[in-house]
């Protein structure tokens, strides 16, 4: 089975895939002129990150899919529209039970991750009740209502959705570039508005020279077209230009042998025109716009080439291709520095969305320290009430309650009241006169004779 590896760069598609189930046919060329080690057979081939938040799912189920025997005899007589359509995924039901049951873990593993991701971003805002039931209807790559077990209408749902996420990948690749670019200009005229009059001009002057710099370079063939290939015929694989065969150059270049050209294999043959204008030692050189560039010369060979629009390239939509006049004399291609990338209406209103989210990161900046704030007055109070009845405590302690004549409601641990001596003597209630002594008191255990 070789569909599996029949991988655009950053993009596996999982219909083409699914049609990659006939084996490779093989090639009768002599690849020993050919510069550079080949593929080897049944080594196995990396695949690149589709960008989608569902890659490792999907890649997973691919291999489980390839297992059974049933399901790999359907996909050599299926087309891409009974792929589209659904038809194939009921074909779901007729593998064996080992498959259904691995694909059944796979689902639920992948339910439990989207819950998990669900709650993180949940908990880092607010900690409130999660209805992950019904959070999980924003992913569209499975039937959430059935979170236990894979279904064709599960294989169906993932079809459409790899199809149409990445249907529109590349244009959400452009809409990022096209504002990096804004970013850049954005933050040199930021940086330019730092800076004396001077020193502004001698920056300005730099900008310019460096952007002449960029743009002196040696002339881009079309892409796909022959003066462009004959130039990878002859530089990269190393054979005479003069027995230049288009049939013999897509068999070079098919290199998992799988009878197509997919986006990764096209985007190898434009190297060599990138390495043109663009090298990481330059600084004026962006390796970013070289990406950009690469991707715009494989949109442009695959709307030129790829009739059934399936995103890959088979040997007779290659030919018929080199047949076309735009092969033999193609129109000059304009590189990203001859073009416009934004207008100044643009910029201004990128600008304005960033002014605008600063100002919000700054409220949000601003409600946090407020927060802060008053958490710490409710602390600062806490802890001034704690000081006071502790000081309260301590003086109760110190100065024991009286009653209203000043006597003490209780006596402290240890001491015992001492009782005042009689004012009287005893059996009279007169004072005695000065100088009188007062006799003891006979004691009336004497005995008298």
């Amino acid at each position: 089975m070789k569909w599996r590896s029949l991988l655009p760069q950053q993009c596996i598609l999982l219909i083409p895939c699914l049609l990659m189930a006939l084996e490779a046919v093989p090639i009768d060329i002599d690849k020993t002129k050919v510069k550079g080690e080949g593929h080897v057979e049944g080594e196995k081939i990396e695949n690149p990150d589709t960008g989608l938040y569902y890659d490792e799912y999907l890649r997973q189920v691919i291999d489980v899919l390839e297992t059974d025997k049933h399901f790999r005899e359907k996909l050599q007589t299926a087309d891409i529209e009974e792929i589209k359509s659904g038809k194939l995924s009921r074909e779901l039901d007729l593998v064996s039970h080992h498959v259904r049951t691995r694909l059944d873990e796979l689902k639920r593993q992948e339910v439990a991750r989207l819950r998990m991701l669900i709650k993180a971003k949940m908990d880092s805002v607010q900690d409130t009740g999660i209805d992950h039931q019904a959070l999980l209807k924003q992913f569209e790559h499975l039937n959430h209502q059935n979170p236990d077990t894979f279904e064709p209408k599960d294989l169906d749902m993932l079809i459409k959705a790899a199809t149409s996420d990445l249907e529109n990948y590349d244009k959400t690749r452009h809409e990022e570039f096209k504002k990096y670019e804004m970013m850049k200009e954005h933050e040199r005229r930021e940086y330019l508005k730092t800076l004396d009059e001077e020193k502004r001009q001698r920056e300005e002057s730099k900008f310019e020279e460096m952007k002449k710099k960029h743009g002196d370079h040696p002339k881009v063939h079309h892409p796909g077209s022959k003066d462009q290939l004959k130039e990878v015929w002859e530089e990269a694989d190393g054979l005479d230009p003069n027995e230049f065969d288009p049939k013999t150059f897509f068999k070079l270049h098919d290199v998992n042998n799988d009878r197509f050209l997919d986006e990764q294999e096209l985007e190898a043959l434009f190297t060599k025109e990138l390495e043109k204008v663009y090298d990481p030692k330059n600084e004026e050189d962006d390796m970013v716009e070289m990406e950009e560039e690469r991707l715009r010369m494989r949109e442009h060979v695959m709307n030129e080439v790829d009739i059934n629009k399936d995103r890959l390239v088979t040997l007779e939509e290659f030919l018929r291709a080199t047949e076309k006049k735009e092969f033999l004399e193609p129109d000059s291609w304009e590189t990203l520095d001859q073009q416009q990338l934004f207008t100044e209406d643009e910029l201004k209103e990128f600008e304005s969305h960033i002014s605008q989210q600063k100002a919000e990161e700054l409220q949000k900046q601003k409600e946090e320290l407020q927060r802060q704030h008053d958490q710490l007055q409710a602390q600062k109070q806490e802890l001034q009430q704690v000081v006071k009845q502790m000081e309260q405590k301590k003086l109760q302690q110190a100065n024991p309650p009286a009653g209203p004549a000043g006597e003490l409601k209780f006596q402290p641990p240890g001491e015992h009241k001492i009782e005042e001596a009689p004012k009287h003597p005893a059996g009279g209630d007169q004072p005695l006169p000065p100088g009188h002594i007062q006799e003891p008191a006979a004691r009336t255990d004497q005995v008298h004779p």
